[in-house]
């Protein structure tokens, strides 16, 4: 499993960390699973972020291993909301594209563009942690597009707006008024 962090700053974009959780020497299922949640939980305490993204997993045809990628985005995802943050989901295709300009590019023509837009020259020891920071590149630019449409980002929750004089909040301003 790979994980990636970038820093943005007004209109830069930096990376803070990245790297692999290596998880094939641990046989059990469920041990594999706790050391997600916890290494999430720590890079959440350690670096402080705002938002959390994931790739959605692809669709194989070997239903055990999507039944285990899918608990594994699960744990991610717990690991998120039990820090208070919300998981954004995107799907291979959709990071490429944002990254490339191209659905079907390559993991190394998605990585050259990493490096040039992030401005370091290191190669990835496992490929998993070049994912992992395209999926984070992409989310920066998908809230971006929405600051731009002027969406809301799904990165900050929002409640919907309440229209003023509502009988809602008459009932929650008078409470002795209401009855049940």
């Amino acid at each position: 499993m790979g994980y990636g962090l970038v820093a943005v700053r007004k209109s830069s974009i930096r990376l803070l960390e990245m790297g692999t959780l290596q998880l094939a020497r641990h046989k059990e299922h469920a041990e594999r699973l706790s050391l997600i949640f916890l290494k999430l939980e720590s890079l959440i305490k350690l670096h402080n972020p705002t938002a959390v993204a994931i790739e959605t997993p692809f669709f194989g045809k070997n239903v055990q291993s999507m039944l285990k990628l899918g608990r594994a985005q699960g744990v991610a995802i717990a690991a998120a909301m039990m820090n208070g943050l919300h998981a954004a989901e995107y799907a291979p295709r959709k990071v490429k594209q944002s990254i490339t300009g191209k659905g079907n590019a390559t993991k190394e023509q998605v990585w050259a563009i990493l490096q040039q837009t992030l401005g370091f020259t290191e190669n990835p020891k496992y490929m998993d942690a070049a994912d992992a920071v395209a999926v984070a590149l992409c989310h920066h630019y998908q809230c971006r597009q929405d600051a731009i449409l002027g969406q809301p980002t799904v990165a900050v929750p929002v409640s919907p707006r309440k229209k003023k004089g509502s009988w809602e909040d008459f009932a929650l301003a008078n409470p002795e008024r209401v009855s049940g």
